[in-house]
């Protein structure tokens, strides 16, 4: 039988193995609480999938990011308030690139990124937002330089002219549209005020929604295609008044 220093040997290996097993129960919980209460404005690779799949199906795996030819991917960290390990970028330090292979995609192992997608214009990796209080062109200055660095210039950002309450000249200003932008950043990255006037943001944040139950019948898409023509039937043959079968021919 082991005598009194191996008897404080043995309780304390177990004070210290207990409060290690404490201490890595706390850590996966703040794990789970950092998961929990993400936030929901991180920027996805092309092709990534809405955000509760996309963290779902996500393995941390890396793939993209090393894929990646311009080094813009980086894996989240703690600090960072996006779930532990899954891929991002930042829009205002290096924006996609929109590369036509989509190399990101191809390379994730478990379909987070959508690996059959083949045209990268086609991915919403976020919606661009104008500041207008803060945009040069809102203000009056000629600038319009987000609309110059849009890869799909004039259908995600065209530039509209706005009258000038003072004078006659008009103001032209960039205007967004959600259905053809691509959430890219180019525009972020580009635009020349101190603080970005124009952001990269989920649509969930910014976006709203009719609802079903209001009709515009003005728009587009409120239009329902026009129904096809039913056949015609056959007329009947027209008969003379006050003819009955005693008063027709009958050919011998």
């Amino acid at each position: 039988m082991g005598g009194p220093s191996d008897r404080r040997q043995f309780l304390a290996h177990a004070v210290q193995g207990v409060a290690a097993a404490a201490c890595g129960g706390v850590a996966w919980n703040a794990l789970l609480v950092q998961q929990a209460h993400a936030v929901p404005f991180a920027i996805r690779p092309p092709g990534a999938q809405p955000e509760r799949d996309f963290n779902a199906t996500c393995v941390k795996c890396g793939a993209c990011v090393v894929a990646c030819p311009y080094g813009i991917l980086r894996l989240a960290t703690a600090a960072t308030g996006i779930p532990l390990g899954t891929p991002h970028f930042v829009p205002r330090e290096e924006p996609c690139r929109l590369c036509p292979d989509i190399p990101c995609a191809k390379a994730c192992p478990t379909g987070s990124l959508d690996r059959v997608m083949t045209d990268v214009n086609a991915s919403r990796m976020g919606l661009a937002v104008i500041d207008a209080e803060n945009c040069l062109s809102w203000n009056g200055l000629r600038c319009e330089v987000c609309y110059r660095v849009c890869p799909v210039k004039g259908k995600a950002i065209t530039v509209d002219p706005h009258p000038r309450k003072l004078s006659k000249h008009a103001v032209f200003v960039p205007v967004i549209h959600s259905d053809a932008c691509t959430g890219c950043g180019l525009c972020e990255k580009a635009c020349p005020t101190q603080v970005a006037a124009i952001r990269i943001v989920q649509p969930a944040l910014v976006q709203g929604r009719i609802g079903e139950h209001f009709r515009m019948q003005w728009r587009p898409e409120a239009v329902p295609e026009a129904a096809a023509p039913a056949p015609a039937k056959p007329a009947a043959p027209a008969k003379a008044p006050g003819v009955d079968y005693l008063n027709q021919e009958v050919n011998p």
